[in-house]
């Protein structure tokens, strides 16, 4: 059952998924600024900590249930497909079922209702991990027209993001209007379950990260991310995906960052990535079938996406949408200023945020923008 829509609220409300997540809680603190009537799609067992105090219109459901996605869309107009089930491990069978029916059969049922209700324009956020790149160079950027290449050794999520964007195509090729935000890795405040880098920003600050593993991943500060999927929404072209990045950084970047603005030391210990894959593939083994619940920081996924050092290319996004990205040193200020504020960082020594640092609201974009 739907919460009420607030009083005088006209327009039919935007609909988005997983906005209790990192992307969704920003994506829906941005949408209520820019004065967005929404309605979010929750689950009781779920942290929903991001949207308390909000006014927003809340109904809980699963993605995976087609009858429950039939009523939460209803009455909407747009829809934001932003939740999705994230893992960087192989996992047991369970764990593998589990992804492929939150993000591909997930996907299908929010566009059939959407289709049903009439719904207007789904936009569905996509990743990086379902864009290909050079075999032959992985570090060359990669942009919209390399294919997934599921020959390579891939992820479960990775494999299920490339299946979810096929069930947008396939629905775009039937007459609906879907585009994809592809988002790469999200830095930024509002995340309150934490994200696997916030935890590990966090985990810096109380001395837990005493060694690395380097190498390089495309970043997205979570405001641009935003601001991208929005302008999906106003401008992409139905049956396109559209890349959102906003610099790529190594893991020594970015601990050289969380030194900066924790003022804490960071580790000196740079561990091999060939010998880590060589160990974490035996204890990712191990912990996946006999403690699945255990957190996996060094996991064989995540170290060969480091590996790889994949660059990304948002031309298309740049040159169609008017996208403009911004930094990620501001992206980790807001992070860690976020995880401050709410007492995720209780070592006395962090020091404090800078002052005047707040979560940024992505701006429209510019009058004239193509």
């Amino acid at each position: 059952m739907a919460s009420a829509p607030s009083p005088g609220s006209l327009k039919a409300p935007v609909f988005v998924t997983g906005a209790a997540g990192h992307v969704g809680a920003n994506l829906v603190h941005r949408l209520l600024a820019d004065g967005v009537s929404v309605r979010v799609l929750l689950r009781h067992e779920d942290d929903n900590a991001g949207l308390e105090g909000l006014d927003v219109e809340r109904v809980f459901g699963d993605i995976r249930d087609l009858d429950a996605m039939r009523q939460a869309v209803a009455g909407c107009e747009g829809v934001y497909h932003v939740a999705a089930k994230v893992s960087t491990i192989d996992g047991n069978r369970a764990h593998r079922r589990e992804i492929f029916e939150c993000n591909v059969l997930g996907t299908r049922n929010v566009l059939q209702a959407t289709r049903e209700a009439e719904a207007g324009r789904v936009v569905v956020t996509g990743s990086l991990s379902a864009v290909g790149y050079d075999l032959d160079d992985p570090s060359a950027p990669s942009d919209e027209t390399l294919q997934f290449n599921p020959m390579e050794r891939t992820m479960p999520y990775e494999r299920s993001k490339a299946l979810a964007e096929l069930q947008c195509w396939q629905a775009a090729a039937n007459g609906q209007d879907v585009v994809v935000a592809t988002s790469c890795a999200v830095v930024g405040g509002h995340d309150y379950f934490p994200s696997r880098l916030g935890k590990t920003m966090c985990d810096y600050t109380t001395g837990k990260i005493r060694a690395y593993v380097d190498g390089g991943v495309e970043f997205v500060a979570a405001q641009d991310l935003v601001q991208g999927h929005i302008l999906c929404m106003d401008r992409g072209r139905s049956g396109e995906k559209y890349i959102f990045s906003t610099e790529y950084k190594t893991i020594s970047d970015m601990l050289d960052l969380f030194e900066d603005i924790s003022g804490l030391p960071r580790p000196g210990r740079r561990l091999p990535a060939r010998l880590m894959l060589g160990l974490s593939e035996v204890a990712s083994y191990y912990l996946s079938r006999c403690h699945p619940s255990v957190d996996q920081r060094f996991t064989p996924g995540a170290i060969r996406l480091l590996e790889l050092c994949r660059h990304a290319d948002n031309t298309k996004a740049r040159e169609e949408l008017g996208y403009q990205p911004t930094s990620i040193a501001c992206a980790v200020a807001e992070a860690y200023a976020f995880h401050y504020d709410r007492g995720a960082i209780a070592n006395p020594q962090a020091k404090r945020p800078a002052a005047g640092t707040v979560l940024r609201t992505a701006e429209p974009a510019r009058d004239g923008a193509q």
